[in-house]
């Protein structure tokens, strides 16, 4: 089982960047699927953005022109480059990826998460 392990999280002010990372020991994202979701308390777990393996994306309409999904084959990495912050986007963030093109990724709870908090 790939256990994927998110950072990057963080404090900052409403307008700020931060830049999420997720990799997994042994584990490429070549010719997978992947995603990152995110999950408040007392809220369910809702999907921020994918990326499948034959490149097309998807962004939820909430953080569309803000965040960025992409992976580095090299590092193995995928990111979420998240700008312009917003106190709704204060969450825990997980990363999840699955074989070939799927919209079905995942979801919440399968690493730790990445806590980011945003001040207004």
């Amino acid at each position: 089982e790939v256990r994927p392990v998110e950072s990057g999280g963080g404090s900052v002010q409403a307008g700020g960047s931060l830049r999420l990372s997720c990799a997994a020991s042994g584990f490429s994202f070549v010719d997978h699927s992947a995603a990152w979701y995110r999950q408040s308390p007392g809220l369910e777990c809702a999907l921020v953005a994918r990326l499948r393996s034959d490149g097309k994306l998807y962004y939820a309409d909430s953080v569309q022109g803000r965040f960025t999904i992409s992976y580095d084959t090299l590092k193995r990495t995928l990111y979420l480059q998240m700008n312009n912050l917003k106190p709704e986007d204060a969450s825990v963030y997980y990363c999840a990826a699955a074989p070939g093109y799927t919209n079905d990724v995942g979801g919440c709870g399968g690493g730790q998460g990445t806590q980011v908090t945003v001040s207004s």
